[in-house]
């Protein structure tokens, strides 16, 4: 039986590594692309539009680009892919793109702001003011048009809408509430049908905690000493303080109901095995731009005051790692 939803209509706000990867796949399907955008990003995709380097070959999609959402008009599918940092200022910007029936995808890393939506028992509904401090998150996109996501796919950016994709394909997908619905299984079909290894979850809060149980550590740790993570964790004392971190996180999971029924050496062979790599906020660091530790690093340490975790090896981990951006301006001072 064919699903009556359609997502003709599909925008990427933040054409970066992921949304230029997600955006040229979801092109290719026929979806009528749209982009919200600005700067040299924005005059890029206007006069060449999207460009990705896969398996040899540059596939290319077109794009209408634009830096207001109202030029762009409502949407079917918004995909969220901007680093979380950003999205308290870009939430209102994004207001444009909806009516009651769109769909937003988030395609970002760390905690979201809608976590315990449909999720948590006694904390359901719970904010968290670490990654959306005054609500307007919530507020402009609402808990009834989001489909979370986890993307599992390496990719960087070569130049403003040009994209390279380096390995992984795939991208969990699923409702806050758990529920097996129309519109997500139907997103499911669509992301398959663009050759992505889409699957459904039927808890999508667990994959998100299960891809920060790992990401947490070797992305600040990276950010600090600049090292690739085959050296990260070839480091028998740097893995060792790694492993005291994951164990707070892996104690606040038990305690909200995410339970991860592994050891952090289990995740640590999991990383070994995809070899020598640069990670995203070591990027950041290394191309001058501001680093998202709020949702990765900060934000564990607040559900561990939420729910009676000490984390003095996080707090350690994220007062070395903010220290350093503060310093090289890539995150707020302290007021």
């Amino acid at each position: 039986m064919t699903s009556a939803i359609d997502f003709q209509r599909v925008a990427i706000v933040g054409a970066g590594a992921i949304g230029g990867w997600l955006g040229v796949h979801l092109a290719r399907t026929g979806c009528t692309l749209s982009a919200l955008a600005r700067g040299d990003t924005l005059a890029a995709l206007q006069h060449e539009g999207l460009q990705l380097h896969q398996d040899g070959q540059l596939l290319a999609a077109p794009v209408t680009a634009a830096a207001r959402a109202e030029d762009l008009g409502v949407q079917d599918l918004v995909i969220v892919a901007v680093k979380a940092q950003s999205l308290p200022t870009l939430a209102r910007g994004i207001v444009p793109l909806l009516c009651p029936r769109t769909v937003v995808l988030t395609a970002m890393n760390g905690v979201p702001w809608w976590f315990f939506q449909g999720f948590g028992g006694a904390r359901a509904g719970t904010p968290l003011k670490t990654v959306d401090p005054d609500g307007e998150i919530e507020r402009c996109v609402q808990a009834h048009h989001v489909i979370g996501g986890v993307v599992h796919a390496s990719c960087s950016v070569d130049a403003p809408g040009v994209v390279r994709h380096h390995f992984g394909n795939g991208l969990i997908v699923g409702e806050p509430s758990g529920e097996a619905s129309e519109r997500v299984t139907a997103l499911v079909s669509l992301l398959q049908r663009a050759g992505l290894h889409a699957t459904l979850s039927p808890q999508i809060q667990k994959d998100v905690w299960y891809k920060l149980w790992g990401n947490m550590t070797v992305n600040p740790v990276s950010a600090l000493t600049g090292a690739t993570t085959d050296r990260i964790l070839g480091d028998e004392l740097v893995r060792d303080f790694i492993s005291r971190v994951m164990l707070e996180a892996k104690e606040i999971g038990a305690r909200i109901g995410i339970p991860i029924d592994q050891q952090p050496e289990d995740r640590h062979a999991v990383t070994r095995k995809l070899g020598a790599f640069r990670t995203s906020m070591l990027q950041d660091v290394q191309a001058n731009k501001p680093v998202e530790l709020d949702a990765l690093v900060t934000v564990v340490r607040e559900l561990g005051q939420l729910t009676g975790v000490p984390t003095p090896f996080t707090d350690a981990l994220l007062g070395l790692s903010r220290l350093q951006a503060q310093t090289l301006g890539l995150y707020p001072s302290a007021q």
